[in-house]
């Protein structure tokens, strides 16, 4: 039956990206929240031989980010596509998340961290995501 599944899911799929990821040493370990949460995943493309700068900034830049324990985990890539890197937040709504957003401009040194790891960034993308019922990030 599983095998049938996984020929009938390959006809579906147009292409597959697998990466293996490490945590960054300054970011909280994800933990189980009750919910109800959205997530947001911002993934980077950072310019080759710019993650120990962009490291460097976000160990300073995530205080910014933490009053409302919205930071869930940072990660980077160590196989798969290189010079990636994931953030992944938790908001209640979509509005909390603006609100928050728009909060840390207000804090002072934020628009400096940020003025200088956007020339490191390549690309960007940001997914909102919605967990299951069984996923323990409710």
């Amino acid at each position: 039956e599983f095998t049938e599944f996984r020929k009938e899911r390959g006809n579906m799929l147009l292409s597959r990206k697998n990466q293996l990821l490490l945590e960054f040493s300054f970011w909280n370990e994800p933990i189980p929240r009750d919910g109800p949460n959205i997530y947001e995943l911002r993934s980077y493309q950072l310019r080759p031989g710019t993650m120990i700068e962009w490291g460097n900034y976000w160990a300073r830049a995530i205080r910014f980010r933490q009053d409302s324990n919205e930071a869930v985990g940072g990660f980077f890539s160590q196989i798969g596509q290189l010079y990636m890197v994931h953030h992944l937040w938790a908001y209640k709504d979509l509005q909390t998340r603006e609100d928050i957003r728009n909060a840390a401009w207000h804090k002072p040194g934020w628009d400096e961290l940020v003025y200088y790891t956007v020339p490191l960034i390549q690309e960007m993308e940001s997914r909102i995501m919605i967990p299951l019922k069984i996923s323990p990030l409710q």
